[in-house]
């Protein structure tokens, strides 16, 4: 079995920022995606409000270079007002080709 290293990139955020983050790592080059609902705590507070919902997770699997434009396009746009975090990671994935 051949493994291709590539990065996991990890979005956590505001639920209503979930399209646009989607659009934006579509736009970079993403091609899928994984939502998750989250719940937790940081430095902006917990999110409390059925309005609101929960807070998303969106992982993708793409090249490095890639990940960094998605990383630095997400903190360009959504750091400085709005609940985010993101990181990425080197993964080894089966089928690699599927993810460039």
């Amino acid at each position: 079995m051949k493994l291709t290293e590539l990065f996991l990139v990890t979005i956590v955020t505001e639920r209503i920022l979930r399209d646009e983050i989607i659009d934006l790592i579509k736009d970079k080059g993403a091609k899928g995606h994984t939502i998750t609902d989250t719940t937790g705590e940081g430095s902006r507070g917990t999110r409390v409000s059925d309005f609101e919902g929960r807070n998303v997770k969106i992982e993708t699997v793409v090249s490095r270079e890639v990940g960094n434009k998605i990383i630095d396009a997400v903190s360009e746009a959504y750091f400085e007002n709005y609940a985010v975090i993101a990181y990425a990671h080197p993964v080894k994935v089966v089928r690699g080709d599927k993810y460039v």
